[in-house]
């Protein structure tokens, strides 16, 4: 059964920085891409970042282009969101994601077979 356990979220002041870390279990973790989605209150679940098995390629929004980066430990079973020079926009429960496919990235919510419990990122101004 593959799990996915977030952790790392919380309040934090307009410019400062958290990171989420996401620890996956029940499958070979690095024959599978993984990302991240958030979901502000009132809106629809939407992509935020991306990373290929290897980590040797990374897809953003264009919202968080530069302030986010996500990576990967395929040693650790766990995928990384680095989130700097965040901004009231930023709030939202952020979620880890994993495909169906081997090999696959998830860019979109219908790629996505797995999700993780949710993290909740409060930004105040």
């Amino acid at each position: 059964q593959v799990q996915l356990v977030e952790s790392g979220g919380g309040l934090v002041q307009a410019g400062g920085s958290l990171r989420l870390s996401c620890v996956a279990s029940g499958r070979t973790f690095s024959y599978y891409g993984m990302g991240w989605f958030s979901q502000a209150p009132g809106k629809e679940r939407e992509f935020v970042a991306a990373i290929n098995t290897n980590g040797g390629r990374t897809v953003y929004a264009d919202s968080v282009k530069g302030r986010f980066t996500i990576s990967r430990d395929n040693s650790k079973n766990t995928v990384y969101l680095q989130m700097n020079s965040l901004k009231p926009e930023d709030t939202a429960v952020y979620y880890c994601a994993g495909p169906k496919a081997i090999g696959t990235m998830p860019l979109k919510d219908v790629d996505v077979y797995y999700w993780g419990q949710g993290s909740q990122v409060t930004v105040s101004s």
